[in-house]
């Protein structure tokens, strides 16, 4: 009993931590590792064992193979033509929703969101619509997709686990299809037709404008001394330069003023904290002699990197898995280390006033930078960064004609031996990634990099914690409560409740956490009912994967935000209804595939 009850305190502390985000989730687990195995309900010997989990081998292969498939762009041969989509807005977003789902049925959701991102943006310029209308129905696209195969996501490949577990067989390569199929697709046509009018449009800017108008950056600019500027007031500084900047603060001698008016006037050695988008600061440095962070006031200097073809002036969105996140630019020495010159930024449509060098980073800021052309693609790839701009700062090479097709065939090999039973998914997908690695797809690095480690980590945690659920009766008392009714409520509304129970739990932690804590309940659930576990299992898979409701749900979620220029609460208005969708269409499907 003293156990049970601490499992329990220890999954409600974690739980607590996922949503503050004081930590990350990755350290959240191992904590949670730790004082379990420290007061003895994990035994030392299997404290670890987790990161010997099929879940994890399979988890790790499936990020690598991702990225080969990507790397010799046998992703982009269902983009390529994207940008040549005519017709109304729905038809727009279902084809781009749909093109993402499809990706993100085979490679990580991230990945198949970072190839369709830049592609809805530049499509959102040529159509003259807002961004926002497009970028959270790709997002929510790679997450429907991600339901329809084993390895669409993680929680798919845990659930699969532990029905192996159980004692019975792993879910097959296509048995998520038979039930994530119909919701993906029920799911598309009603993002296209009518979501995709319930998400809040908050650009100021016209629909013609340019196209990285995507939010309005915070940058500083020094004021040189003898400066042509000195003296005149911000409104006829505006007016000279004939654009609209917000000077958010002017620092002078050490002392901040804050929201100054437009008749405060500018003067020799003035900082200015200021909004703007990425043309109207090229269009101020070319125009005044005021100087952009980096380079400071030498005019010439700015001017020069502006317009050299040697560096590029580059928009990126941060990664989650980021090093820059909880870090300054002074701190990571981004300068230095990197070779990046950080030029403003931009976070959630929320203004900001501290010196550009004490920004804390976060998920989901749009950073605006000047790097080396040459080392661009190695910059983005380090700092883990999607650029939303030209297709040349990608994070990916040219196509490789001559591999495509020996990668897309190895993939295919693997996941017919999958499906056929000769081989386990953890074996046939590291043989695959080993080929990519052997015959030059994935280098080294690549290895490394393309790895989410934060995931592997949590995973690899969190499954002792999950046993230890199951081992200490926590599970089952859960699942007793959830019984409590039963007499009252049939299987089919139990079912229902685990979902519920599920969705909301995913939408404020990690999807693959919310299916490691969820399965051994289910299991308990279906135990006490007497009842088949398939379908409880497959009701964790669909509802983890449904993080509709807030933009920390998923990584997906989190990635558009800045771009989109959406508000926390700007999710649930097309995500509650969806999930509703999902249900309404998911329990009855789970039955007829699945019967109790």
């Amino acid at each position: 009993m003293l156990h049970q009850a601490m499992v329990f305190i220890t999954i409600i502390f974690a739980l607590f931590m996922f949503i503050k985000g004081w930590l990350r989730y990755d350290i959240v687990a191992i904590l949670a590792l730790l004082f379990l195995t420290l007061v003895g309900i994990i035994e030392p010997q299997e404290a670890f064992a987790g990161f010997g989990s099929p879940v994890v081998i399979t988890v790790a292969a499936v990020l690598i193979i991702s990225r080969g498939l990507i790397n010799v762009g046998a992703v982009e041969l269902l983009v390529d033509k994207l940008e040549a989509i005519g017709g109304n807005k729905n038809q727009q977003i279902a084809i781009l929703t749909l093109i993402t789902a499809i990706l993100s049925s085979f490679i990580n959701n991230v990945g198949a969101l970072a190839i369709v991102m830049p592609v809805a943006i530049r499509l959102a310029k040529k159509n003259k619509i807002p961004a926002s209308n497009l970028l959270m129905p790709i997002a929510f696209g790679s997450l429907l997709g991600g339901l329809t195969t084993l390895i669409g996501t993680p929680p798919n490949i845990i659930i699969a686990a532990y029905r192996a577990d159980n004692g019975l067989s792993a879910f097959g390569m296509f048995d998520f299809t038979k039930v994530g199929l119909g919701i993906a697709l029920v799911g598309i046509i009603f993002i296209s037709v009518y979501g995709w009018r319930l998400i809040p449009v908050r650009k100021k800017d016209s629909p013609s404008e340019e196209l990285f108008k995507i939010e309005d950056y915070v940058t500083e600019a020094c004021v040189p001394m003898g400066s042509h500027i000195s003296g005149k007031s911000i409104a006829e500084l505006c007016t000279e330069i004939n654009t609209d900047i917000n000077i958010l603060s002017i620092i002078r001698n050490k002392t901040k003023i804050l929201a100054p008016t437009a008749f405060d006037v500018i003067f020799s050695g003035d900082i200015l904290i200021l909004e703007a988008d990425s043309e109207e600061l090229k269009r101020l440095v070319e125009k005044t002699d005021i100087g952009l962070p980096g380079v400071g006031c030498n005019t010439e200097v700015n001017r020069e990197l502006l317009n050299s073809k040697e560096y590029s002036l580059v928009e990126a969105v941060i990664r989650d898995d980021s090093p820059l996140i909880g870090q300054t630019a002074k701190k990571i020495r981004l300068r230095p280390q990197f070779g990046v010159n950080l030029v403003a930024v931009s976070r959630e449509g929320s203004r900001i006033s501290n010196r550009l060098k004490n920004i804390s980073f976060r998920a989901g800021d749009i950073l605006l930078f000047q790097a080396k052309a040459s080392a661009l693609q190695e910059t983005l790839s380090s700092l883990k960064c999607l650029p939303l701009a030209d297709r040349d700062y990608r994070l990916v090479n040219h196509r490789e004609n001559k591999r495509i097709f020996s990668a897309i065939g190895a993939f295919a090999a693997a996941i017919a031996l999958t499906t056929a039973g000769l081989l386990s998914p953890q074996v046939s997908f590291v043989a695959v990634a080993a080929v990519m690695v052997l015959t030059g797809i994935v280098t080294s690095r690549d290895i490394y990099d393309s790895i989410d480690w934060p995931i592997i980590v949590l995973i690899g945690a969190l499954l002792p914690v999950g046993e230890a659920l199951e081992t200490t009766g926590g599970s089952e008392l859960i699942a007793s409560l959830i019984l409590r009714s039963n007499g009252m409520l049939s299987p089919a509304i139990v079912l229902l409740i685990v979902m519920i129970i599920t969705i909301l739990l995913t939408n404020i932690i990690n999807n693959a956490a919310a299916a490691v804590l969820m399965a051994p309940i289910a299991i308990s659930v279906a135990t006490g009912m007497g009842k088949s576990p398939d379908p409880f299992l497959m009701a964790v898979a669909i509802a983890a994967s449904s993080a509709f409701l807030t933009p920390i749900g998923h990584q997906s979620n989190t990635l558009v935000m800045g771009p989109g220029g959406y508000h926390f609460k700007d999710y649930w208005k097309m995500g509650l209804p969806l999930t509703i969708i999902i249900m309404i269409i998911g329990l009855p499907l789970i039955l007829l595939f699945w019967p109790l």
